[in-house]
């Protein structure tokens, strides 16, 4: 799906006519380039042209100064009070709605919501502060609906939720939730309470506690409307296993209350990056948009390198603009309006400039957008941050906490330099989303699509007090379908999401006990056993059948008939992925658009086999992909293959994370066992 940089540039216009194709000219186009490009392989050539300004609110980034601003370190999240009977760290963690100074200080605060301890008010932040955890060590998670006001009203989301979507549909009642309602005209955004539920994403989660995108929850509020569904199709069994699972029915303590549900996590996995955000059917574009999304990390065990790394990291009640040599840092791009509010499109308009009719005379969905791309960088909730950083070591946990934008980073001295820029420092790569890499990896540049996780080490040691560095992004302010920037794809605008952070060279304030990227032995790396099964699925694009337009309207999975067409399928239909408990599988991914998708897995962690053009020759994974994932590119014409261990029976889901195409039928559920 393409995005229209601009809606007045006729070179914008040509863009797009680049850009389209039918599927079977993509499909012809892609197995004849295989191997062609730094990343992935990719059908389409960019003519360079006039830079676009990205369109956004009616805020200009250009009015937003630079690098004012100290970057934000989140700290630890204080545990709560143990119930009766459980041993390990205990959380009562609400989402709620307040005011943050996102922009520089000066400009108009931005109401958001956030994350935080409902025993430690003063933690409410946008991102969340970081939940530390310990290999083998349970965390028990009250997640609490908090999106209510002062007198316990609900509050309407923020943003522009689209109801003619599949989506949690709260006013369809308990015969309706969960479903695509029917309409005799186009309505408006949806302003009732808003369904939240939390997923932590890489999480070895049992199936009550994945955070199940129809087991939603409304806030308990008190104006709830009439016949409204306070909870999604799945939410009453899940509560009902959770229960059995841990005995406590009646342990009023943490029984599932109205407007709260609580998972467990046994940290039975590799020491790892994961992260927690919502997941609610038809909304996750929306929720996570709006704020709240945190890191978990998981430390000890034997799979990770205590005392060998550069630390220490920020710990409960953390100065958050202290001296840290561990910082996790999530990337985001956002767009604002003057009053400082977030922006979010309210019209399909905005995307291709079709302005009707939508609904039900069309097929088209009046708000939804098939991509969004901000216009600001957003660095630990602030625009374009600043680091002080020391002339040693540091290691950073990257996020790319995007919604529809793939990231490549680049460490550089100039931050207008020509793209592509010459790095000036290397990132060594140590970990992904699974954890530790079998061998740090020395690159120039981080490619990072929306959920990936980058577990690096940058090393400032030789450079001089005052030396200033910048990261920039040299990825598109478009969908991304592999290649090199500004010969396959325009890079982002240099003077906006081109730049994300600024690093400020201090003076040495402690000494740098941590090894040497370049001899540093990570963790043995034990790799899955050979697969009993291999599964084909698809990523499809559907287009509009309206008269005199044919503007994509949903993004879906599928498999393959016995021709190797693709089969797209919707979120409802039958469950097609069935693995067998303790089955070790390969998918292989085949992409039928035109675009790289970020195809993210629940309840496993996987290794990425190897890729090839339809109808080519297989190559192996990138450098930095040979450990344990569980978010991959899959690119356009090309068949990904992964393999994993599904080893927890239940009911999860798989899913592209580009979180506009998750919300609108790109994810489906599947079932581990019987």
């Amino acid at each position: 799906m393409k995005h229209k940089c601009d809606k007045s540039s006729d070179d914008v216009t040509s863009k797009k006519d680049i850009y389209r194709m039918d599927r079977r000219t993509f499909v012809k186009l892609a197995g004849a380039t295989a191997g062609a490009l730094a990343f992935g392989g990719s059908f389409m050539k960019y003519i360079p042209s006039a830079a676009a300004e990205i369109p956004g609110g009616s805020l200009d980034p250009l009015t937003i100064p630079k690098y004012m601003t100290q970057l934000v370190i989140p700290p630890a999240m204080p545990t709560s009070e143990n119930p009766r009977g459980f041993g390990g760290d205990y959380y009562e963690i609400a989402v709620k709605q307040f005011t943050q100074q996102i922009l520089p200080t000066g400009m108009p605060v931005t109401p958001v919501w956030g994350y935080g301890s409902v025993n430690h008010p003063g933690t409410f932040n946008y991102p969340a502060f970081t939940i530390e955890a310990h290999f083998m060590r349970q965390v028990r998670v009250k997640w609490i609906n908090g999106l209510v006001d002062d007198n316990g009203d609900f509050l309407p989301h923020l943003l522009p939720v689209d109801p003619t979507l599949h989506w949690a549909n709260p006013p369809g009642g308990t015969e309706g939730r969960d479903m695509r309602p029917m309409f005799e005209s186009t309505p408006g955004p949806y302003m009732g309470p808003v369904p939240m539920v939390t997923h932590l994403h890489g999480g070895h989660s049992a199936q009550e506690s994945d955070g199940y995108a129809e087991a939603w929850y409304l806030p308990a509020a008190n104006n709830i409307p009439d016949g409204f569904a306070t909870e999604g199709t799945w939410y009453n069994f899940f509560k009902n296993e959770f229960q059995k699972k841990f005995d406590v029915r009646n342990r009023f303590d943490i029984a599932w209350e109205p407007g709260t549900a609580t998972f467990q996590y046994e940290n039975d996995q590799r020491a790892s990056t994961l992260w927690y955000h919502d997941h609610t059917l038809g909304m996750t574009r929306l929720n996570v948009y709006a704020g709240p999304a945190g890191f978990y990390l998981i430390r000890y065990g034997p799979d990770d390198l205590p005392g060998r790394l550069p630390g220490q990291a920020p710990g409960v009640g953390a100065d958050p603009f202290g001296r840290f040599y561990e910082i996790p840092i999530a990337i985001q791009d956002r767009s604002f309006n003057d009053d400082g509010s977030l922006f979010y499109p309210d019209t399909r308009a905005f995307f291709d400039e079709f302005v009707g009719p939508y609904i039900p005379e069309s097929d088209v969905s009046p708000i939804w957008n098939p991509e969004f791309f901000g216009n600001t960088m957003v660095v630990n909730g602030r625009t374009w941050p600043f680091l002080e950083v020391e002339p040693r070591r540091y290691r950073f946990r990257f996020l790319n906490g995007c919604n529809s934008r793939f990231l490549i980073l680049k460490m550089v001295t100039d931050p207008l330099a020509t793209r592509p820029a010459t790095a000036a420092l290397p990132f060594w790569q140590i970990g992904t989303e699974g954890g530790f890499l079998p061998a740090p990896v020395m690159l120039d540049q981080l490619l990072m699509a929306p959920a990936e996780r980058a577990d690096v080490i940058v090393d400032f040691t030789d450079l001089a007090v005052g030396t200033e560095l910048y990261l920039i992004n040299e990825g598109p302010d478009e969908p991304f379908g592999g290649g090199v920037p500004n010969t396959d794809f325009p890079a982002a605008d240099p003077e906006t999401t081109g730049q994300v952070i600024k690093f400020v060279v201090v003076p040495l304030e402690s000494k740098d006990t941590s090894r040497d990227p370049a001899q540093l032995k990570l963790p043995t790396f034990k790799p899955l056993g050979a697969a009993s099964n291999t599964r084909q699925v698809s990523l499809n694009e559907e287009v509009s059948t309206f008269p005199g337009f044919d503007g994509p309207i949903a993004a879906k999975l599928g498999t393959l008939d016995a021709l190797g067409n693709p089969v797209p399928m919707e979120w409802e239909d039958p469950i097609t992925e069935n693995p067998a408990v303790n089955a070790t599988e390969v998918w292989e991914i085949y992409n039928f658009t035109v675009d790289a998708h970020p195809i993210h897995i629940h309840e496993i962690m996987f290794q990425v086999v190897d890729r090839q053009q339809i109808g080519g020759v297989a190559r192996s994974p990138e450098s930095w992909e040979t450990g344990f994932k569980d978010t991959v590119i899959a690119y356009p014409g090309e068949i990904t293959r992964v393999r994993a261990k599904f080893d927890l029976s239940g009911r999860y889901v798989w899913h592209c994370h580009i979180v506009e195409h998750e919300d609108n039928e790109m994810m489906r559920p599947y079932i581990i066992g019987p």
